[in-house]
């Protein structure tokens, strides 16, 4: 197959669960070649969960590809579960599996909230990192997450229309309080459809044309519920990050080479982000792909990441 989109579908050669801190245990599976160059895969939201087609962008001849839900998401128990689920705690559970599987150092792998955790792990252990591939970039600031609440409204005016038109008028005011409430209602009659409003808004915007598998995808209740009330409980806590952001711990890993690919059209994470996080990393290479948005999975984007993590070859 030709280099540049994605490989073929393919099984996990070791699948597990790993018990956590706080009652939480986290799904992992290794793809790939069980001796090759370790990579591991960072999904987004937080609480989106990964999917099968996250084992496509890594050719399975070279890397040995650890792939993981994160507190909370997808395979990882209990769904949706809040409890001791930081930031903190996900590092914290990323060295747990490094450790658990051996590993020395590997590559991340991660898009959106992948591109911050990825940061985050990067920066409390640049010793474990050996390059980084980060799309759609986003740095949980607050004008990010304001953008994402509000702003995107500028240009799907009617996507967001939906999203707020899920709650009582007199709680538009406080989108995220009235959304976090529902979110976390014991009642899967409240909060089901909450989740699925919130998540399918966070999927109609992640195109650069209409996409209704990508919609229908965000829809599925377990990724609905995981990643609406787990992004909500970040968003109200500033992604639980330091005060200085993560451009302020940049010094830490000025050396360590990164590709950043940024669809110029991207709706849930603009691209200005991706060029401050550029223009404040020496060792990074940034690629605006011209004709997309936010998904992964846009042709222009997908083969941007593959090729990106084919860069990687030489130097893991």
């Amino acid at each position: 197959m030709p280099r540049g989109d994605l490989f073929p579908e393919i099984g996990p050669f070791e699948t597990g669960y790993l018990p956590l801190s706080d009652g939480h245990v986290m799904y992992w599976e290794q793809v790939g070649n069980p001796r090759g160059t370790p990579v591991l895969f960072l999904h987004g939201g937080p609480g989106a969960g990964a999917g099968a087609v996250h084992r496509r962008f890594f050719d399975p001849g070279f890397w040995r590809t650890v792939i993981f839900d994160q507190r909370g998401a997808g395979r990882s128990r209990p769904l949706g579960s809040l409890e001791a689920n930081t930031t903190a705690h996900l590092v914290a559970d990323i060295e747990a599996l490094r450790w658990h599987l051996g590993i020395e150092r590997w590559l991340l792998f991660g898009g959106s909230w992948g591109s911050t955790l990825a940061l985050a792990y990067a920066q409390a252990h640049p010793d474990r990192v050996s390059g980084c591939v980060l799309r759609g970039v986003f740095l949980g600031r607050p004008a990010e997450v304001d953008w994402f609440m509000h702003g995107v409204a500028a240009v799907f005016p009617d996507a967001h229309a939906a999203f707020a038109g899920h709650l009582p008028e007199a709680e538009r005011g406080d989108l995220l309080g009235a959304y976090l409430r529902r979110l976390t209602h014991p009642d899967p009659g409240v909060h089901m459809p909450a989740a699925r409003a919130w998540s399918v808004y966070e999927g109609s915007c992640s195109t650069l044309l209409p996409s209704p598998d990508t919609v229908a995808s965000f829809a599925q209740d377990r990724t609905a519920l995981g990643l609406a009330r787990i992004e909500a409980h970040y968003f109200v806590h500033d992604l639980f990050l330091p005060p200085g952001g993560l451009l302020a711990g940049m010094d830490r890993i000025a050396n360590i080479q990164a590709e950043i690919v940024q669809g110029r059209y991207d709706m849930v994470c603009p691209a200005r982000t991706a060029f401050e996080l550029a223009a404040a990393w020496p060792s990074a290479r940034l690629t605006v792909v011209p004709d997309a948005g936010h998904s992964a999975l846009e042709p222009g984007v997908r083969r941007a990441l593959v090729a990106a993590v084919e860069r990687f070859r030489g130097l893991a």
